[in-house]
């Protein structure tokens, strides 16, 4: 008997695991795909810890996000997770008048926002020289930042994982349903956990958990598809800030933010679809990001484009974040209908739902629980005599493997050998950035590929891309002849 299952391995259920390994608890994460950060919208978002000013007052998103920024700090070093407070500026142009900034002011005081100021178009430029030529003011925000969401959510889930959380991935639960005073869980494959509690923490699929069990709330995922362009990391200096526009009804719009790493992101759009799988990048949502993201950045640089990508973002019919136990499904926790600003928000929903789950339980708290996490040594960002300190102790260090990033051999063995390690080429490339740059892994994959034959013991046609069927390779040139 377990005393809590959660099912879904992204943001959210990695920050309610790593709250609940503080417990003596015994919990279990199931995780359909085949690394945590693999799913939805964890690996594809804007990396933004947002402020806390554009939602609704009263609220669960404004609630959580205005908790969850400051947690920031403390957690990223605790964890050494990529994090800068680099501010944000919501930026109003001519047509928009300024009076969108006044309101989102005043909506960020209710909301208990710190650090506002409304900037006059002067201040602005002074602070942002290659904002658009029609720009006339924005809101500053002091508390905004940029992090890795991916590394993030690895982050809280190794540190779960060695401080007692069990994770299975390529674990799919096809069911739920009750089991007298507690919970049975079924998997694709047949197998059936009983367990005290759930967390219903599985995302765009975060609906069909919630309606499996409760008559009380219904509710609805809806789909919402955000294309991005990423621009070389020499444009890392174009801006110091996050740049927004004024929001619309559909989200806060076509923004322009450099990332921890140096890239630069334009981006999402926001359309309605129907396949909650559907990341595709079209012409037509790509034409849209450059079309309003070159209001904020004028002269964007096209031939520095390194990559485009989308996410899909499970918007709630509900309208707001579905947190908690309903009344008609008890031990039954939803952390269901996170979008944006859920990556803000992911630390204050964990601690919060963790509280919540240890209470029911009654559970105690763990006098060995240890809140660190040593993240991969990143050899690009290393001093000459760091380096020589690394290759000595390993000489694994001392071979690039993907010359774009400056990422070593040693890096990516290390990333393979970790708690929650990596099984495919995408699984590296978020953990090390190896393939992230310039060529797209146009040199480095076939290197990559051999790694993980070695320390998987694969043969390299077994070695996928991103799990599943993604092979790739299919076969050996030659090896009907030989007789292979």
């Amino acid at each position: 008997m377990r005393d809590c299952i959660i099912i879904g391995a992204g943001v959210i259920g990695s920050a309610i695991a790593r709250e609940l390994s503080k417990r003596e608890l015994n919990v279990l994460v199931l995780e359909r795909r085949e690394d945590v950060a693999d799913g939805g919208c964890s690996k594809a978002n804007t990396a933004i810890v947002h402020a806390g000013y554009d939602a609704k007052p009263g609220t669960n998103k404004a609630k959580f996000n205005v908790l969850g920024n400051p947690m920031f700090d403390q957690l990223c070093a605790d964890l050494e997770i990529p994090f800068k407070r680099n501010t944000s500026l919501v930026v109003a142009f001519e047509g928009d008048g300024m009076q969108g900034i006044y309101d989102l002011f005043e909506r960020g005081l209710k909301n208990g926002v710190p650090d506002m100021q409304i900037l006059d178009q002067y201040t602005l430029r002074k602070l942002e020289p290659n904002i658009g030529r029609t720009a006339i003011g924005a809101l500053r925000l002091g508390t905004g930042g940029i992090v890795c969401p991916y590394e993030m959510t690895m982050a809280l889930a190794e540190n779960a994982c060695e401080n007692g959380v069990e994770f299975k991935l390529n674990t799919e639960v096809t069911n739920i349903e009750r089991a007298g005073d507690h919970w049975a869980v079924t998997t694709a494959d047949g197998t059936r956990y009983e367990t005290k509690t759930v967390v219903n923490a599985a995302g765009l699929y975060s609906d069909k958990f919630n309606n499996m069990v409760s008559n009380e709330v219904h509710l609805d995922i809806l789909p919402r598809r955000g294309q991005y362009y990423m621009v070389d990391k020499a444009y890392e200096h174009v801006f110091n800030a996050t740049i927004f526009q004024l929001p619309t009804d559909k989200g806060k719009g076509i923004l322009v933010s450099r990332t921890v790493d140096g890239t630069v992101l334009l981006g999402p759009t926001a359309e309605d679809i129907d396949d909650k799988e559907d990341t595709r990048t079209t012409a037509e949502g790509l034409a849209d990001v450059l079309e309003h993201a070159r209001k904020s950045w004028e002269d964007i640089p096209m031939r520095s484009f390194i990559g485009n990508f989308a996410g899909v973002r499970p918007r709630p019919s509900t309208g707001d974040f579905l947190l908690g136990e309903p009344k008609d499904a008890p031990g039954f926790f939803n952390a269901a209908g996170i979008e944006s600003p859920g990556l803000t928000s992911a630390p204050a929903i964990g601690q919060y739902l963790g509280d919540m789950i240890s209470d029911k339980l009654g559970a105690k708290m763990k006098e060995n629980f240890n809140p660190k996490r040593h993240a991969i040594p990143k050899f690009r960002e290393l001093s000459n005599e760091e380096r020589a300190k690394l290759i000595a102790e390993d000489p694994a260090y001392g071979r690039i493997i993907c010359r774009c990033e400056t990422v070593t051999e040693g890096e990516i063995r290390n990333a393979i050998r970790r708690p929650l390690g990596a099984r495919n080429l995408d699984a590296v490339k978020r953990r090390t950035r190896a393939g992230m740059g310039r060529c797209q892994s146009g040199f480095c994959s076939p290197r990559v590929v051999e790694i993980l034959c070695e320390e998987l013991g694969l043969d390299p046609t077994e070695v996928t891309k991103f799990g599943g069927d993604s092979q790739l390779l299919v076969g050996r040139i030659g090896a009907e002849k030989e007789g292979k």
